[in-house]
């Protein structure tokens, strides 16, 4: 044996160590980081968590006046907000924002897997060849994006789906108030967050959380 041989050998097996040590390190922070909270109600029932849900939806119309239910996104991460065709105020950024999102499932190839879902507040001017005109003027991918009129139930949705606030008003930009905020479900209709879809901090946010969840997910 050449000397020097085995002093060398242990240092290397104490350096493999050191990385291999912190390598686990780093690595359980960032499982630790992709962690999303469970937002809404919950209840333990024979010591198994069960976790608020969004209602499954029946009876909608997308962008191209065809049925619309649950089965659009069930089995899929997706990511919901609330607007109106005609709306100047924050609906431009919010759609722009939602624009950006679709870049990135693009990017990830996530098209299989994540979905974008889009609720008009005003569903009676907001008929579907309004929707698809509004859609495609925004770049819309209908793969991944889908318009949805709801009727006049899409207050209770809000509401009472999302727990969030969308209702008719006059004294409201355009008549209609709404939420700001996108909402990321995950593939069991679970809330996992909740973002400022007019603030491109916010969503850069969703963004780095839409990929812990697939994390989670797949």
């Amino acid at each position: 044996m050449l000397p020097g041989t085995m002093k060398d050998i242990k240092m290397i097996s104490r350096s493999f160590f050191f990385l291999f040590t912190i390598s686990i390190l780093l690595l359980s922070s960032c499982q630790e980081e992709c962690r999303l909270p469970f937002l809404g109600t919950h209840e333990v029932v024979a010591d198994d968590t069960i976790y608020y849900t969004i209602p499954k939806f029946y009876g909608w119309k997308d962008q191209d006046g065809q049925p619309l239910d649950f089965k659009k996104v069930e089995g899929k991460i997706f990511v919901a907000e609330f607007f109106f065709s005609q709306c100047k105020s924050i609906c431009p950024i919010m759609t722009s924002q939602m624009s950006r999102i679709q870049d990135e499932i693009k990017k990830n190839h996530w098209e299989s897997k994540v979905g974008l879902l889009s609720h008009t507040v005003d569903p009676i001017h907001d008929q579907p060849a309004v929707l698809k005109s509004y859609a495609k003027t925004h770049g819309a991918d209908f793969s991944i994006w889908t318009f949805a009129n709801a009727d006049s139930a899409v207050y209770e949705v809000a509401q009472k789906g999302y727990l969030l606030s969308a209702f008719p008003s006059d004294s409201a930009d355009g008549g209609f108030f709404h939420t700001d905020q996108l909402t990321l479900v995950d593939s069991f209709f679970r809330i996992r967050g909740y973002y400022d879809g007019t603030s491109t901090k916010d969503v850069d946010q969703l963004i780095k959380d839409l990929n812990c969840l697939m994390q989670e997910r797949y």
